[in-house]
């Protein structure tokens, strides 16, 4: 399976929220320069990982179980969920430090997400 017949056997709502956040995700990795960007499966769901060196993977999420939301996860050894914690405070859910769920039936905030992306395909240049 590749990531686009993932996308494209998800349901409706879904679906589109994976859709618009891949495509943040590439225009993020754009004007980071953190390409090539690296599109596979990983565990089952679509991860986007920068050049080895330059940041984290990001790998997107949605399950039957938690229908009514999408998850956005970074590796859980970086500090980019408490960053954004302390960036955006309680206006999304975060999941420990590993993930922000969106949900389905809300629009997606382009700007914070696409901010979110670049900060992660940059992570390791970010660093000291």
């Amino acid at each position: 399976m590749t990531v686009s017949s993932y996308i494209d056997s998800l349901p409706p709502a879904p679906r589109a929220h994976l859709n618009l956040l891949q495509q943040i995700i590439r225009n993020a990795a754009d004007t980071s320069a953190a390409t090539p960007l690296t599109e596979n499966l990983k565990w089952g769901q679509p991860s986007y990982a920068p050049p080895k060196g330059m940041g984290t993977p990001i790998r997107l999420s949605w399950s039957e179980k938690t229908p009514d939301h999408v998850a956005f996860l970074v590796h859980c050894q970086t500090s980019l969920v408490e960053e954004w914690r302390l960036m955006f405070g309680e206006t999304y859910m975060f999941d420990g430090n590993r993930a922000v769920h969106l949900q389905v039936a809300q629009p997606l905030p382009k700007d914070a997400l696409h901010q979110m992306a670049v900060m992660a395909l940059t992570y390791h240049t970010r660093k000291p």
